[in-house]
């Protein structure tokens, strides 16, 4: 049972940039930096902590989710509880790092682990995808035969141009081994989807992620795709449920598209009762922002949270990424320990 919270309460927020190892190309963007809004809350001296990196193509960026913090501020300081904070804010970036700082504090405050809280068994590693951003398919190859070595589930980012084919079959070549999805970013039309299918089919493509653009879904009707469908940017809250059920098969839940760990839970259910797999993703961000999604991730059929192996450097205390698995150690976030913390 969740509880609420009374004053004195002390709620800050501070936006961080983290330098990636190199560049990150995907339809229409081109990633340097993760810019992150963290958020802390402290109550009877424990600090709960939260990370959002919000959606870049909603502009939802880390300086207006703090400015939709501030809004709610003085309400927020005079009491809350995990389900009063769905009401404060929209889901997105700014309820999600809230949400998540929530779950923090109050396990700490009850000695409580999250995974308890959300009444999860133990969480175990978890095997997860390792992305590819897009580039010359010979880059492409070389990333993953190298750098993803211990890698055993890639994903390919692919942008609607004529190379994406010869993308797909340079790793297929490179890793023989490896389950393998593919993410459009909404960079395809009905045309280049049908002409990129048979390569998809030839190289074993488990998973293709969000072809169409948003509001253009109906370009699946019809569409004959033996290669289970994801919906990422078609899908932001737990209410979208029901528009995608019967045109894609997979539901990417991700903590900054609807708001936290409270309605990401409540998706992965509802999801199964539609008759969708799930998956946990990323909007990026460091180890703050993966902890809460690996807990999730434990009720989820795909699990892609690779993020911080592009960054530079992490936070001091990370998620382990070990022969293709992700682990989170509970001190990172959401630990009954009250002197838990990165």
């Amino acid at each position: 049972m969740e509880i609420s919270f009374t004053p004195p309460i002390r709620l800050r927020t501070a936006i961080e940039r983290w330098p990636l190892v190199s560049p990150v190309r995907i339809t229409g963007k081109v990633f340097e930096n993760m810019d992150v809004l963290v958020l802390s809350i402290e109550k009877d001296g424990r600090v709960g902590m939260g990370e959002a990196c919000g959606l870049y193509y909603k502009n939802d960026t880390p300086g207006r989710m703090a400015e939709q913090v501030e809004s709610i501020r003085s309400a927020f300081e005079m009491g809350f509880s995990r389900k009063s904070i769905q009401g404060m804010l929209p889901p997105g970036g700014a309820r999600n790092a809230l949400d998540c700082a929530v779950w923090d504090l109050e396990a700490k405050l009850t000695r409580r682990s999250a995974w308890l809280m959300a009444g999860l068994n133990i969480p175990q590693p978890l095997l997860t995808t390792l992305t590819c951003g897009a580039d010359e398919p010979e880059k492409m190859a070389d990333r993953a035969r190298h750098l993803y070595a211990q890698g055993r589930a890639i994903k390919l980012k692919l942008t609607g141009e004529p190379v994406d084919a010869d993308r797909v079959r340079a790793v297929r070549e490179a890793r023989p081994d490896v389950w393998l999805a593919v993410d459009a970013n909404q960079g395809l039309n009905r045309a280049s989807f049908e002409r990129l299918l048979p390569v998809l089919l030839d190289a074993r493509v488990a998973l293709m992620e969000q072809p169409f653009p948003i509001g253009q879904d109906s370009l699946l009707d019809g569409l004959q795709c033996p290669i289970p469908i994801a919906a990422d940017e078609s899908l932001q809250t737990l209410s979208d449920l029901p528009k995608i059920t019967g045109r894609f098969q997979v539901a990417n839940i991700k903590l900054d598209k609807c708001g936290g760990v409270t309605e990401a839970l409540a998706m992965v259910r509802a999801a199964r009762e539609f008759g969708l797999d799930t998956m946990i993703g990323n909007m990026g961000g460091t180890s703050l922002s993966m902890a809460p999604a690996f807990l999730v991730g434990q009720l989820c059929n795909v699990v892609d949270l690779d993020a911080p192996i592009f960054l530079k450097a992490d936070r001091a205390t990370a998620v382990q990424y070990f022969g293709g698995f992700v682990t989170s150690p509970e001190s990172l976030w959401g630990s009954a320990d009250p002197h838990a913390g990165f």
